[in-house]
C-alpha cells in the first residue's frame, strides 16, 4: 500500500546538505548562480531547497549565506548554488547532478515515498548532509532520518536566548579557528535523547539567561558522523535570520559544507564511544602471590611501549599484616615493580623492595600510606636503563620516634635479566616523614623537556583533629613531632612534605636545582627554605603530569574530609586540579579552590577559631613552623569540587571572606560531582601526526587534559579544554566531556582509577586499584584503551576534484 507523503518539516528552518555523493558529473543548470569556475573543470554544485511557507527573512538570509560561502576561499573549495522550493528536485537521477543539496527551510513542504527514497539512496551512495536548526524536526516518522540527523528536539522551539557555545573540536574544519567560548543568541533546543557518544560532538552549549533551554551540562549543539555510506553534519544553531550574518557561524557552516561536499577531510568518529576498546591486560594474581600486579600505585611507559607499574606495599587480601610497633617487622611490605610487554602480552616482575607502609586499614593510627609511591623512567632510559623510584625503605624507620625516611633513588634496569639491579641504587634525595599517624604520602613523578624531575609529596598529616577542615591543629604530637598540623609540612617553606619538588638528576647520581623554583634556600640568611620546592601548599598530590609541548605542570590533590562548608571554619572538602606554569603557593592549609580561606587556630585552645587566613599574604604562625612566617601569595586553582558539586563559590564580604552558607552556593562547573572523591590527575594528550599507529587516540583529543577520580560512579572522568590565556591565572575549563563510556566504570570496568598515561603508540593505559584498601585485590589490574575508529573521511582518493 502506498504511504502518504510525509511532512518534511514542522515550523522552522531546515538546512540539509547533500553534497557530491553521486559518481556521475553534474550538468549545467539554467537556474544555477555561478561562482568562478575551477580551472580545468567545474565547481562543486550545491542545491538549496526551502519550503514554500518558510519564514522569508530567515530563508533568504540562509540562501545568501550559502551563496557567499560558495564564492569564498581557494578556487578548489568554491561551489555553485541553486535555490528552489520544488520538492520534485528529490529525484533519484536529478540528485546526481549535485555535489551538495542544502535543504534550508521546509515549512509547507512534503516528500512522497519516491522523494524520500531518493534522499536515502543519495546518502547511501556517498552523499553529504548538513542539517541546521530544526532540520532535526523533519521526516518525524523516519527512523533512518533520525539516525542521519542524530537527535530529535524535545518540545517546541522557544524565543531566542543568550548562550555560550563551547568549541570542543579544535581540528574539524567546522570549528577550527573558532573561539573556545563563543557567546551568541539563538533559539536553543533540548533533545529527546542526548546523542553524545553516538555522534561526534564538535561543540556544546552552555546556556545563559532566564527561560533558556535546560539540556544539562552535556548539551551538544553541533555534531557530525559518517552515516550509512555518506556524511552527516548537524548544528542546532540557525534559529534566527541574524545567525547567518555572523562571521563565526559562517565559518562553522562553511567547514561543514567543505567536509560533506568531499572538498576536505575530517574526523567525525573521535568521540563515538563504540570506536574504543577497553581491555584488561593483566590477569588476577595466582593465589598468595603478586605475580601479575602489586597494590597498584603508579606507572610509566618506555619508548618501546613497555609499561612499568608499581605496587605500594600491600599484599593479597588476608595476608598477615604487622601493626605492633614492638615488632621489628612492623609495616614491612613488598614494593613491587612489574613490566607489561605489549609485544609478547606478558608480565614479568622486575623488583620487590622491602618498604615501610604495609599497615593495613582501620584507624589512622594503625594504617599508613607510605611504601613504593612513584616511578619515572629517565628520558634516556632506552640508552641508560635508569629508573627513578619514590619510596620509603623499611630499614630506615625509627620505631621509637616513629620517623621514617622518604627517598628518591635511581636504579638501573638490566635488559638481560629483565630486572632492576638493586645494587645499582643511587640515592638522590632523602627527607624525614612522621609515620606515627596516617596519611598523605603523594608519590607522582614526571620529567620535563629539560630533564628536570618533578616529585609530588603529600603533607604527611593526619586527617583527624580538625573536623575535616583546615588540618591546622598544632596540638597532637608524638615524640615532639606534630602529626595534625599541615603548617608544619605543606605550609612550611623549610619542609619537603606537601610540595611538588623540582630537581635535575645528574649522571653521577646527585642532583642540582634548576633556576625558577619557589625559593633559593638563602632567604633570611638560609635555613628557612628549601631550594628544591617548586610548589608548596598541596595536600596529597597523588599524580602529576608535564605537558611535553609546553612544559606546563598539571597536578591534582586530594582535599580534607568535611562534608559541607562551615561559616566558622571555611569550605568543605575540595579536591583540586591545577595548571601550574610557574613556581608558587597553592594554598593548603590556608586557602583552597579559588582562594577561599580557612579559619586560623592555635594554642592554647585549638578548638577556638581565630581570624580568617589572608590568601594574598598568608602567614605561618604555627608553633611547629621552622620556615618563613610570611609566605608567598596563594595562586587560585582551576578545578575544585566538593560533595555539593563542581567549583562551589559564594558571595564575599568587604574583606573577601565567602559566606559559606549552602543557600548562597553557586556551582561554577556543573559537570563535576563529588562524594567520596579522591582526585587522580591524568595526562595531557599530544597526538603524533607522524605515527603509523592503528590504535592511537585521534587528533581530536590533542591538547585535552584528562582529569579523574579514584572512585567511579558520579565522580569525574573527563577530558577538559583549558584556555591557555586564562589557565595560568586560575581560569576555569571552557569545555568538558565525560569519558565514562570510553573508560568503563562499574562492575566489569575500572572501579578505582589509580593512574593513567598515554603510550608512545597513542593508546591509554590505566591502573585499577581493585577493591578494598591496602592490598592487591582480584580486580587490581592494568588496562589498555585503544581507538578503533579508523582514519578521517573521505579517503584521499574520494576527495572531489575539479
Amino acid at each position: 500500500m502506498k504511504r502518504k507523503p510525509q511532512v518534511l518539516a514542522v515550523a522552522g528552518t531546515l538546512l540539509i546538505t547533500l553534497l557530491g555523493g553521486a559518481p556521475g558529473a553534474a550538468g549545467d543548470s539554467p537556474s544555477a548562480r555561478d561562482a568562478d569556475p575551477q580551472p580545468g573543470g567545474r565547481n562543486a554544485r550545491v542545491l538549496v531547497f526551502h519550503g514554500p511557507d518558510a519564514p522569508a527573512e530567515r530563508t533568504q538570509a540562509g540562501i545568501q549565506a550559502v551563496e557567499i560561502l560558495g564564492a569564498e576561499g581557494p578556487r578548489a573549495e568554491r561551489f555553485q548554488v541553486e535555490a528552489t522550493d520544488d520538492p520534485a528536485v528529490f529525484d533519484p537521477l536529478g540528485l546526481r547532478d549535485y555535489n551538495a543539496i542544502v535543504l534550508l527551510s521546509t515549512e509547507g513542504a512534503e516528500l512522497n515515498d519516491r522523494q524520500e527514497s531518493a534522499l536515502e539512496n543519495y546518502v547511501r551512495s556517498g552523499g553529504g548532509f548538513v542539517g541546521v536548526h530544526d532540520a532535526a524536526r523533519a521526516l518525524p516518522d523516519s527512523e533512518w532520518f533520525t539516525g542521519l540527523v542524530g537527535a530529535r528536539p524535545a518540545g517546541e522551539p522557544g524565543a531566542p536566548e543568550n548562550g555560550v557555545v563551547e568549541v570542543g573540536d579544535r581540528a574539524h574544519p567546522a570549528t577550527a579557528g573558532l573561539p573556545l567560548e563563543w557567546s551568541r543568541r539563538d533559539v536553543w533546543f533540548d533533545w529527546e535523547d542526548n546523542p553524545s557518544g553516538e555522534v561526534h560532538t564538535v561543540a556544546r552549549l552552555r546556556e545563559r539567561g532566564p527561560g533558556a533551554a535546560d539540556g544539562g551540562w552535556d548539551h551538544p549543539v553541533s555534531w557530525c558522523r559518517d552515516y550509512d555510506g555518506g556524511r552527516s553534519f548537524y548544528t542546532g544553531m540557525g534559529g534566527t535570520p541574524g545567525t547567518f550574518t555572523e562571521n563565526n557561524f559562517r565559518k562553522h557552516l562553511r567547514g561543514a559544507l567543505l567536509w560533506t561536499a568531499r572538498l576536505t577531510r575530517a574526523d567525525c568518529q573521535a568521540t563515538i564511544t563504540g570506536n574504543y576498546e577497553a581491555e584488561r591486560v593483566t590477569a588476577p594474581n595466582a593465589p598468595d602471590t603478586l605475580d601479575q600486579i602489586g597494590e597498584p600505585h603508579g606507572l610509566d611507559i618506555a619508548d618501546d611501549g613497555r609499561v612499568f607499574y608499581i605496587g605500594r606495599g600491600g599484599r593479597w587480601g588476608g595476608a598477615p599484616v604487622v601493626t605492633d610497633w614492638n615488632d621489628p617487622a612492623v609495616g614491612l611490605g613488598p614494593g613491587t615493580v612489574h613490566v607489561y610487554d605489549p609485544e609478547s602480552d606478558e608480565v614479568s616482575t622486575a623488583a620487590t623492595l622491602e618498604v615501610f607502609g604495609n599497615k593495613g586499614g582501620g584507624p589512622e593510627l594503625v594504617k599508613n600510606e607510605e611504601g613504593l609511591l612513584g616511578i619515572a623512567l629517565d628520558p634516556g632510559f632506552a640508552d641508560n636503563g635508569w629508573v627513578y623510584l619514590h619510596w620509603s625503605p623499611h630499614d630506615r624507620i625509627d620505631r621509637e620516634n616513629r620517623i621514617g625516611e622518604r627517598r628518591i633513588s635511581r636504579f638501573t634496569f638490566d635488559e638481560a635479566t629483565g630486572t632492576l639491579d638493586l645494587a645499582s641504587e643511587a640515592v638522590l634525595l632523602t627527607w624525614p616523614v612522621q609515620i606515627h599517624s596516617c596519611c598523605h604520602a603523594g608519590g607522582g613523578m614526571d620529567f620535563d623537556s629539560e630533564g628536570n624531575l618533578y616529585i609530588a609529596t603529600g603533607d604527611n598529616n593526619s586527617s583527624g583533629f580538625s573536623d575535616g577542615y583546615s588540618g591546622n591543629n598544632p596540638e597532637p604530637a608524638f615524640a615532639g613531632v606534630s602529626f595534625a598540623d599541615a603548617r608544619r609540612t605543606a605550609g612550611n617553606t623549610n619542609n619537603l612534605n606537601g610540595k611538588i619538588l623540582r630537581i635535575h638528576p645528574e649522571d653521577d647520581g646527585t642532583y642540582t636545582v634548576p633556576e625558577g623554583n619557589l625559593f633559593t634556600g638563602e632567604e633570611e640568611g638560609g635555613g628557612k627554605t628549601r631550594a628544591e620546592i617548586y610548589v608548596m601548599g598541596v595536600r596529597n598530590p597523588a599524580r602529576i603530569a608535564v605537558d611535553p609541548v609546553t612544559d606546563w605542570l598539571y597536578a591534582g590533590w586530594v582535599g580534607p574530609d568535611a562534608g559541607e562548608p562551615s561559616t566558622t571554619w571555611g569550605p568543605a572538602k575540595y579536591d583540586t586540579f591545577a595548571v601550574i606554569t610557574e613556581a608558587g603557593n597553592r594554598g593548603w592549609p590556608y586557602c583552597m579552590g579559588n582562594n577561599q580561606p580557612y579559619r586560623d587556630r592555635n594554642l592554647p585552645d585549638p578548638d577556638q577559631p581565630l581570624g580568617w587566613y589572608d590568601c594574598a599574604a598568608p602567614r605561618n604562625d604555627s608553633p611547629n613552623n621552622d620556615g618563613l612566617v610570611e609566605l608567598p601569595p596563594v595562586s587560585p586553582n582551576n578545578i575544585w569540587y566538593s560533595p555539593q558539586g563542581g567549583a562551589p563559590d559564594y558571595p564575599r564580604d568587604a574583606d573577601g571572606i565567602p559566606t559559606y552558607r549552602p543557600e548562597d552556593q553557586r556551582l561554577l562547573l556543573p559537570w563535576l560531582t563529588g562524594g567520596g572523591q579522591a582526585t587522580m590527575n591524568g595526562p595531557l594528550y599530544r597526538h603524533d601526526e607522524g605515527s603509523d599507529s592503528t590504535v592511537a587516540w585521534p587528533a581530536y583529543w590533542d591538547g585535552k587534559w584528562f582529569v579523574g577520580d579514584f572512585y567511579d560512579g558520579t565522580q569525574p572522568r573527563h577530558a577538559v579544554v583549558m584556555d591557555p590565556g586564562s589557565a595560568p591565572g586560575g581560569g576555569l575549563p571552557v569545555h568538558a566531556e565525560s569519558l565514562d563510556a570510553i573508560i568503563p566504570v562499574g562492575d566489569g570496568g575500572i572501579r578505582n582509577l589509580m593512574d593513567w598515561k598515554f603510550a608512545p603508540d597513542g593508546s591509554l593505559y590505566l591502573l585499577d586499584y581493585g577493591g578494598g584498601f591496602f592490598n592487591a585485590d582480584a580486580r587490581s589490574a592494568l588496562w589498555r584503551v585503544t581507538y578503533q575508529g579508523g582514519p578521517a573521511t573521505p579517503a584521499p582518493a574520494d576527495l572531489a576534484r575539479p
